[in-house]
C-alpha cells in the first residue's frame, strides 16, 4: 500500500464517502482509509436515519445552511439512484399549553434559516393526523423523512469507485507526516506502510481530534476539545399507530426522546443524552423505565413490556454539558495554514442530511 495518490480521505463514514465521491467527480482519484473492517460502522450507522428539514439550527450556522441545502440534494440523489427513502413528515409537539411558546420559537428560527413549510397545528388538527398523540399543539414538517443509511453509503461508495476512488478497510491511521509538499499517512500493520498525497481530508468522526493532534505541522490551537454524548434507543416490538415521526421539544444536547420509524415500519424511541468520557455503545437495560415514561408521553397506550433495548450511538460533540450547542467545524488551509488539509470536527446531526453539501464545501476549501 506504499505509494502516492491524488488525495487521502481518512474515515469511511457517510461524510468520508460523500467527500470521496465529490473529489472523484472533481477529477481526483482519492484513497479512503477506514480503520474498521467495513464502511459506516460507527456514527453513520448508529442514528435515527432521519432526513432533517433544517428546523432547529441557528440562522447563518453551517448546520442550518448545509442541512437546508443538503436535504433536497439528498432526496434527489436517493430518487435518482434507487436508495430506499420515504418523506414521512414529522410532528413536533407541545405536551401542554406551557410548552406552546417553544413551538413558536422553533417556527421563528426555522423560517429565519430558510425552512418555510412548517405548519402550526392545533390539538384537533393533530388528532386528525395522529389520533393517538396526546398533545396541546404541534408543528408539521412535511419535508422530514427517513432513509436507508447503509444503502445510501453503498451508493456513495459505488459512484466514488466508478470515478477512480479506492476504499481500503482495516487501515487505522496512526500518524500523519508532511514531506516535500505531500501528506504522508502511516498505517500500522505493514512494514513501511505509507501513502502520500497533496490533499488530506480528516473525516474521522469520533476520532477526528485524535487524528488532528497526530498531524505534523498542525497547531493544536486549531483542534477543538473532544466531548462525547451517548444516545440510546429502545425498540418497540409491535405495531404502532403512527405514520409520522413524532418529536417532543428539544432538550439540552439533543432533540429529546422521539419516535422514529424505519422503512419497514418498526418503531424505536430515542435517543436520550448521556455525557460520557470515552466511546462506549453499551445499552443499559435498567434505563427501560425512563424510556417507557418518555415513550408514553408520546403514546399513552404504549405497552412497556414490548419496549426493549435497541442500540446506542455516540455524538461527536464540540460543546459540553450546559454549554450552547456548537456548530460544525470544517477547517481548511485558510483557517489553519496547512496546505491541502481539511479537518472536519463535530459532524453530528444533521450530518447525514447535509453530507452532500458538506462534501462540496470540503472540495471548495481545497481549491
Amino acid at each position: 500500500m506504499t505509494g502516492q495518490v491524488d488525495a487521502i480521505v481518512v474515515g469511511a463514514g457517510v461524510i468520508g464517502l460523500a467527500v470521496a465521491r465529490a473529489l472523484a467527480l472533481a477529477g481526483y482519484a482519492p484513497m479512503v482509509l477506514e480503520r474498521e473492517g467495513a464502511f459506516g460502522t460507527a456514527t453513520s450507522s448508529r442514528n435515527s436515519e432521519v432526513i432533517h428539514a433544517g428546523i432547529y439550527y441557528p440562522p447563518g450556522s453551517l448546520k442550518a445552511e448545509l442541512c437546508v441545502e443538503g436535504r433536497q440534494r439528498l432526496y434527489d440523489f436517493c430518487a435518482a439512484r434507487g436508495v430506499p427513502h420515504r418523506r414521512t413528515g414529522k410532528l413536533i409537539f407541545a405536551h401542554d399549553i406551557a410548552q406552546m411558546t417553544g413551538l413558536d420559537t422553533i417556527l421563528t428560527r426555522a423560517q429565519a434559516a430558510g425552512v418555510y413549510d412548517l405548519r402550526p397545528l392545533d390539538r384537533d388538527e393533530v388528532l386528525e393526523l395522529e389520533p393517538e398523540l396526546d398533545c396541546a399543539a404541534a408543528l408539521l414538517s412535511p419535508s422530514t423523512g427517513i432513509i436507508d443509511s447503509h444503502a445510501y453509503m453503498l451508493a456513495l461508495l459505488g459512484e466514488a469507485e466508478a470515478h477512480g476512488a479506492m476504499l481500503v478497510t482495516g487501515s487505522a491511521v496512526e500518524r500523519i507526516g508532511r514531506r516535500d509538499g505531500l501528506w504522508q499517512v502511516h498505517v500500522p500493520g505493514e512494514a513501511d506502510a505509507v501513502v502520500a498525497a497533496p490533499l488530506l481530508i480528516n473525516a474521522g468522526g469520533l476520532a477526528a481530534q485524535a487524528l488532528a493532534h497526530a498531524t505534523e505541522g498542525l497547531d493544536s490551537i486549531h483542534v477543538p476539545p473532544t466531548r462525547y454524548a451517548r444516545g440510546v434507543y429502545f425498540t418497540y416490538a409491535g405495531k404502532v399507530p403512527f405514520r409520522h415521526l413524532i418529536y417532543p421539544l428539544p432538550e439540552p444536547g439533543g432533540l429529546g426522546t422521539h419516535l422514529t420509524l424505519d422503512l419497514a415500519g418498526q418503531a424505536r424511541f430515542g435517543p436520550d443524552v448521556e455525557w460520557i468520557d470515552a466511546v462506549d455503545y453499551t445499552v443499559d437495560p435498567a434505563r427501560h423505565a425512563k424510556f417507557a415514561a418518555a415513550a408514553q408521553r408520546i403514546w399513552p397506550a404504549l405497552d412497556p413490556e414490548k419496549l426493549y433495548p435497541g442500540y446506542a450511538g455516540v455524538r461527536p460533540k464540540l460543546s459540553g454539558r450546559g454549554e450552547p450547542a456548537a456548530d460544525f467545524v470544517i477547517s481548511g488551509p485558510a483557517d489553519h495554514g496547512c496546505d491541502g488539509l481539511v479537518n472536519l470536527f463535530g459532524i453530528e446531526s444533521p450530518g447525514l442530511t447535509a453530507s452532500l453539501a458538506i462534501a462540496d464545501r470540503v472540495v471548495a476549501k481545497l481549491k
